[in-house]
């Protein structure tokens, strides 16, 4: 078993390009059976944390998605929506 602390202190990363993606912000949970839908990760960029201010971006990472969970990092394949998004955009808003 592993805690929430635990996966929010790793890195997650596209397994495409190698890219870190940020680190886990948060979990969808599904209340009826208890399952982890997603986990949800804060797109800050870095001049906006520099200047305190917080991105309200969010990208949505579908629990099929994740790889896997090493020590380490959080390896994980990013959903079609966000592939095209990424090549344009640093910024990229999906909820389901």
């Amino acid at each position: 078993m592993i805690k929430i602390s635990e996966l929010s202190a790793k890195d997650i990363v596209n397994m495409e390009n190698g890219k870190r993606l940020g680190n886990l912000n948060d979990l969808d949970i599904n209340l009826n059976t208890g399952k982890i839908e997603a986990i949800i990760i804060a797109n800050n960029g870095k001049v906006m944390q520099l200047l305190g201010q917080r991105d309200a971006q969010e990208t949505v990472i579908p629990w099929k998605n994740i790889l896997k969970i090493g020590s380490d990092v959080i390896l994980v394949e990013l959903p079609n929506q966000y592939k095209a998004a990424s090549t344009t955009s640093t910024e990229t808003v999906v909820r389901k």
